[in-house]
């Protein structure tokens, strides 16, 4: 190294050009670059070097000298002559080859434009060896890829900012992936979610769920009450596009290309569908037929959907994968597509329909005497609700008198069941709906007549079938449920009657459970249950149409036992998931709902001690049939009302609490 040396090296990455100064101890020089800032470096971190005698100020004009020779497209001009004999070059006959010039200059230029290059030339010991052209296209197309990506990052931000401005805003596909981002930080903050933080970090966010979710609402994604236990679980919220297209194919066939079954005639017969005013998948109604020396025989017709389907097709996978129908306050997510869930799978008042029908005569106590099950086409004729349906029984319309001879056979039917062990509880249910999100109304369903009346037919159905395959031994879905261990009579009668005393029985009832084997449900009071009365929105009855089908038909069962066995065990658990995000949900808008009144003052009972030592309690706000903890500052019994307000509403972590309201002899007694 001599004095005035021209030399490149690097500072922190970045590269710069320095003039030898003076040699310091054994190996290193002092260097001056172009800022005036000397330097103590090694040899070997000199990456350039031009002989010469040059001063620091000669740096500014030499770097000025280099501008005209750094095209980088030039390389590609120089590898396209060099590729085909592999030849290396340096940057000296570079500098030879493109620009005919081998000054200090243009060599530093040509070396500039081979240690920057990242797609033709790769640095072999002194030299750099032309790259191979396939090599060449593979490199082109990643930093195509490369280049496109971050244009749509970039574009991505800027139709942030858009919809941050509240500009209206189409995303793109590209955005995709980084939204779902944001929304997988929201609903597993658990995990690591790197491109979501960026995105919050490029926008001055806090990396968090918390800010994930704001972000969401602010852009439109989400809504202030998305439904995050919904997006969490694995149901669907969209249908797949083959799904629709399927469904869509089963709209334009004619009934008659569909229906292969020989039906039973019963368009003859009155037909009741009962259901909630807002109700949209009709799947069963009630008849009654007059049979000689004034015996009847009740119908009950379910719907009939696996005609527009087969076993293992695209439908049937998907409402398989769903296992249920979502009943939401904020409405229903169906089994199957809206357009045939709603439509010909429906039984439609004044359309002749198609049903799976049992008909059932009842003896003198309420027991099955006879029954019958047959596919059979009907003509719904009325479309009712439950308030209609009490209205009629008590005017007692004479030009109806089906609709008192099933209340009479829905009486007969409890009473009989009572007889066999059933254990009824009648806690009250709440029914939350909710209207764009800013309307929540909470209605208390009654324990009618009219409700008792389908909820007896559905489960005489239920028996009705469980019989006929136990006589037939036919694998089903069986729904049954083990004898509970109830408290005794006397600690019964000990409790307050009503709400208290059903709460306590409720606790001692183990769960149902599913299998393909007749077994007793004790709740219910039969030794043999299955449902089969809701095809359209629960698919294990969906199964028990098929296999009644196909033996009604003379046929071979569509599956045997041990396939039913493993169909079912994945579709429960599917169920109790869905039924996990229906529970949650209500809970959350239950508790929206107290968020939402303060200054409400709410009777409540003391259902049951969650724990006595705490004074944490289970209280039920009597007008709205909600049922939540409640921590006591003063001694109380179970069943004694108290009147609450509400302190602390959060609902979407879960939380809830209330302050009593007193009177002042109360207040002045409590310690």
């Amino acid at each position: 190294m001599d004095k005035g040396t021209l030399i490149e090296f690097r500072l922190q990455g970045e590269r710069r050009l320095a003039v030898a100064e003076r040699p310091e101890g054994k190996k290193n020089w002092i260097f001056v670059d172009e800022r005036g800032q000397s330097h103590s470096l090694k040899p070997q971190r000199v990456e350039y070097a031009i002989t010469g005698d040059y001063e620091p100020s000669d740096l500014p004009k030499f770097r000025e000298a280099l501008d005209p020779y750094l095209d980088a497209s030039n390389l590609e001009v120089a590898w396209e002559l060099l590729v085909e004999d592999g030849e290396a070059v340096t940057p000296e006959s570079l500098a030879q080859l493109l620009y005919s010039d081998e000054s200090p200059s243009v060599c530093y230029a040509a070396h500039l434009l081979l240690v920057e290059d990242k797609i033709y030339f790769k640095k072999k010991g002194d030299k750099y060896e032309p790259r191979p052209q396939s090599q060449v296209e593979e490199i082109k197309h990643q930093l195509a890829v490369e280049e496109q990506r971050e244009q749509e990052k970039q574009a991505f931000f800027e139709r942030v900012q858009q919809a941050l401005a509240q500009d209206s805003v189409e995303w793109q596909e590209s955005d995709r992936s980084r939204l779902e981002s944001l929304e997988r930080l929201v609903l597993q903050p658990e995990t690591n979610h790197r491109a979501a933080q960026e995105i919050l970090e490029a926008l001055n966010r806090p990396p968090t769920a918390q800010a994930a979710f704001d972000l969401l609402v602010e852009l439109g994604c989400w809504s202030n009450h998305e439904n995050l236990f919904l997006r969490r679980s694995s149901y669907p919220l969209q249908f797949p596009q083959k799904v629709l297209d399927v469904a869509q194919s089963r709209l334009n066939t004619p009934t008659s290309e569909i229906e292969q079954d020989i039906r039973l005639d019963l368009t003859h017969l009155k037909v009741y569908t009962v259901d909630d005013e807002s109700t949209q998948e009709i799947d069963d109604g009630l008849s009654v037929e007059y049979l000689d020396h004034g015996r009847v025989k009740l119908w009950v017709h379910i719907a009939d959907p696996t005609r527009l389907l087969d076993l293992g097709d695209e439908l049937d996978l998907e409402a398989r994968r769903r296992s249920t129908s979502l009943y939401l306050p904020t409405g229903m997510i169906p089994m199957f597509p809206k357009e045939l869930a709603t439509g010909p799978m429906s039984l439609i008042q004044g359309q002749v329909c198609y049903a799976l029908s049992f008909g059932v005569v009842l003896d003198e106590t309420g027991a099955i005497e006879d029954y019958t099950i047959q596919a059979t086409q009907i003509k719904p004729t009325y479309r009712l609700t439950y308030d209609d349906v009490d209205e009629m029984l008590e005017l007692g319309v004479q030009a109806e008198p089906e609709l008192a001879e099933l209340a009479h056979a829905a009486q007969l039917r409890s009473q009989w069941r009572k007889s066999q062990g059933a254990i009824n509880i009648h806690m009250p249910e709440a029914q939350i709906k909710v209207k764009n999100e800013e309307e929540i109304a909470i209605e208390l369903l009654d324990d009618s007549t009219s409700r008792e009346l389908v909820a007896e037919m559905m489960i005489l159905c239920g028996e009705v079938t469980g019989r006929y395959a136990q006589d037939q031994n036919l694998p089903l879905p069986f729904r049954g449920q083990p004898q509970p261990e109830l408290p005794p009579e006397e600690e019964l009668l000990l409790l307050p009657p009503g709400p208290v005393r059903f709460c306590a029985m409720r606790r001692c009832m183990p769960r149902s459970e599913m299998s393909i084997t007749p077994v007793r449900h004790a709740g219910l009071g039969l030794d043999v249950y299955t449902q089969v009365t809701s095809p359209i929105r629960r698919y294990t009855d969906l199964l028990t149409h098929f296999q009644i089908k196909a033996h009604l038909r003379g046929e071979e069962l569509p599956l045997n036992a041990d396939e039913l066995q493993a169909i079912v065990f994945s579709v429960t658990s599917a169920s109790q998931e869905a039924t996990l995000v229906e529970r949650q949900t209500n809970r959350y808008w239950g508790l929206e709902y107290l968020r939402r009144h303060p200054n409400e003052v709410w009777q409540a009972i003391v259902l049951r001690w969650l724990r006595e030592d705490d004074n944490l309690c289970l209280i039920l706000l009597e007008e709205l049939g909600l049922e939540l903890p409640h921590r006591l500052n003063r001694s109380v019994e179970l069943g004694d009302r108290i009147e609450v307000q509400v302190s602390t509403a959060d609902p979407r972590n879960d939380v809830i609490r209330f302050r009593e309201c007193l009177t002042p002899e109360i207040e002045a007694a409590t310690p």
